[in-house]
């Protein structure tokens, strides 16, 4: 392995702080400024012991403030009421993870949501109705996607919207008890309309009715007083394992007529006299594209989770380098909590993550922000699935270490972690459901790995799991990792270091490169050769799909950290040389031999590292959790979590 080399320079704890905070901050900094100075200053951190109806009434009076700083007006184009720019809106929600997550979700759902499903799916009707009123609040919404039945799988969606054209009115319906849309943010008290995800049913003249798949409309749920409308009937999910400010809840439709006009109909409409059109002929292709267009959601509730687990970390670093037990060697003062070496492996190598991490999410709401800012018809559909793609790549490795970075500091602080005034307890309850909703994260991670062996083929998008497996094992070849021309350092490095990892510095970033692209390689063309089998006569392509299941995960998972690094040597590339730079390598360093360690019975078993290397890897943790110790208040610090939020009894008693 050669000795650690990188080590921070020496330079000024602010200095080292403020440069590396920069580097996280990126290009939205002034954002999270913004938004910092409003949690630090209406004091925006979770409660304890209010009741659900309190705490609801604080969190949507909290929203107003927050809509008049002019925050959500950002994520709409100008010409909708907005001001264009949504990276900046991203960063905004993201923001709030280092306050209250309730406010965060309540937020997301009313903006990115309810909005988003009709910015992206509307038309210019829509826009001028509802988009002025939803910014400002004077229309209040939810998203009506998931049932009881259908979570994941949105498009076997129970709840139909039958075209009446007698009264050209749709007529929206709940067909069975498992059509029940269930966890609906917003549904059980403050939503005065519903973005409906439903089976679009109707016919042309001298034609059968028939669906045309799952399709979005606006629908009236309330009135003015807040009751529910003819034919609606809301009920309220109560006490959840957390984020006690968002008011989830459940609606029925029993016959509900809303005028034609309320199909959002960017992509598909229907004719007075029930005539169905559309540009895009294809059923599946037509709903993966209209999904497409609400990826905002999840890449804002993986930027949001990855706050919240930054904002545990910083709180359990704090208190490792406050709290002491037992006495040193030399029978003196108590030794702080983080000179232990195993509190650092506990806490350190997920503080090494989250930088990793941040940065990869930085780099999606950027490329994210490109593409809600060009003309939709300038937009080619691949890119939209590419994009889809790693935001939920990154969704999914964010929000899981988000849960786990957030576990391990409750209990690295022990019984003062569990305290609800100490907010670790708080905070992981509200954190739990980010690995469920915009995409449960084992479905997600299968999608990850489903586009990477289908190489987003639109032929292949909707297909159930025999069908995908049946078309993925007639073009399974030996697949290889692409070279991307946007990440030239990348490949350079990868050029450079033409040795085998075994023989080669793995403080080398061509080398830690290397080791992940060759395990992800690997793993693909080993999950595609296993499916393959699929074209034998006498196999069943369902029993195939379902064994290979576990590889599949473990192919997606492996191509989240390989794009993770790939994003933090580009960044770390682009700096000047001196103290940031050698941390930010250091960090990197940690980041990869930490992911090796975890993965290392992998490693080993292929042969990719040999018995000593892998001894090596394990003294490597320890030395880069050694040489990060006295730094480890300054790579918290560079989170930026407003005081406030730090502001808890066991830092200061």
């Amino acid at each position: 392995m050669g000795h650690i080399e990188q080590t921070p320079t020496e330079t000024t704890t602010a200095d080292l702080s403020a440069g590396l905070r920069a580097v996280l901050d990126g290009r939205w900094a002034a954002t999270r400024d913004r938004v910092r100075d409003h949690i630090q200053a209406k004091a925006l951190v979770p409660q304890a012991g209010l009741s659900l109806e309190d705490y609801r009434a604080r969190i949507l009076d909290q929203m107003r403030d927050i809509a008049a700083m002019g925050i959500p007006a950002e994520g709409f184009r100008k010409s909708e009421g907005g001001t264009g720019d949504p990276g900046s809106a991203v960063t905004s929600i993201e923001t709030l993870g280092y306050g209250d997550l309730s406010l965060m979700v309540k937020s997301g759902v009313q903006w990115g949501l309810f909005g988003g499903a009709i910015e992206n799916l509307g038309t210019q009707r829509h826009h001028d109705e509802y988009v002025r009123g939803l910014i400002d609040l004077d229309v209040l919404g939810c998203f009506a996607m998931t049932e009881t039945g259908h979570g994941s799988n949105v498009q076997a969606l129970e709840t139909t919207a039958t075209y009446l054209p007698e009264s050209q009115e749709f007529e929206i319906d709940s067909p069975a008890p498992s059509a029940r849309k269930d966890y609906i943010g917003g549904a059980a008290q403050h939503a005065r309309y519903a973005t409906v995800f439903a089976q679009l049913l109707t016919a042309a003249p001298g034609e059968e009715r028939r669906s045309y798949g799952v399709h979005c409309f606006v629908v009236p749920i309330r009135d003015a007083a807040g009751a529910d409308l003819p034919g609606v009937t809301t009920s309220d999910c109560g006490y959840k394992g957390g984020l006690p400010g968002v008011d989830n809840g459940r609606i029925l439709f029993d016959k509900v007529r809303v005028p034609r006009e309320a199909l959002l109909d960017r992509y598909a409409s229907v004719a007075t006299d029930g005539a169905y059109s559309s540009p895009i002929e294809s059923d599946n292709r037509r709903f993966f594209t209209m999904l497409g267009t609400l990826i905002r959601g999840r890449v804002t509730v993986g930027a949001a989770g990855g706050a919240a687990g930054r904002l545990a970390l910083a709180l359990a670093v704090r208190y490792a380098l406050f709290r002491r037990q037992f006495d040193g060697p030399d029978g003196g003062e108590e030794l702080l909590l983080l000179d232990y070496r195993a509190h650092q492996r506990r806490l350190l190598p997920l503080v090494a993550r989250s930088f990793a991490f941040a940065i990869a999410q930085n780099e999606v709401t950027a490329e994210l922000h490109e593409l809600q800012t060009r003309d939709p018809a300038d937009v080619d559909p691949d890119e939209i699935r590419r994009l889809e793609t790693k935001g939920a790549a990154i969704k999914v490795g964010h929000t899981d270490l988000a849960a786990r970075a957030i576990n391990e500091a409750r209990t690295a602080c022990g019984g003062a972690g569990y305290l609800d005034e100490n907010r670790l307890a708080l905070l992981r309850g509200d954190i739990d459901v980010f690995t469920t909703f915009e995409g449960d994260n084992t479905v997600l991670t299968q999608l990850v790995a489903k586009n990477l062996l289908t190489e987003y083929a639109h032929d292949a998008a909707g297909m159930n799991a025999a069908g995908w497996v049946r078309f993925v094992a007639k073009q399974a070849r030996d697949v290889t990792l692409e070279k991307t021309a946007a990440r030239q350092v990348v490949q350079t490095l990868l050029d450079d270091s033409g040795e085998k990892p075994e023989d080669s510095d793995l403080t080398h970033a061509g080398t830690q490169l290397r080791l992940l692209r060759n395990r992800e390689d690997h793993l693909k063309r080993t999950c595609a050769a296993r499916l393959r089998r699929a074209q034998d006569d006498d196999v069943d392509a369902l029993e195939v799909f379902t064994a290979t299941q576990d590889h599949m995960l473990t192919l997606g998972r492996a191509h989240i950290e390989r794009l993770v690094l790939e994003s933090m040597v580009e960044t770390i590339a682009a700096l000047d040389e001196g103290p940031v730079r050698d941390t930010l390598e250091t960090v990197r360093d940690l980041y990869v031999y930490s992911l090796l360690e975890q993965d290392l019975g992998w490693f080993l078993m292929h042969r990719h590292v040999s018995v000593e290397r892998a001894k090596a890897i394990r003294r490597g943790v320890n030395e880069l959790c050694g040489r990060l110790r006295p730094i480890a208040g300054d790579l918290v610090d560079a989170f930026g979590v407003p005081e406030v939020a730090l502001d808890v009894p066991m830092l200061s008693s």
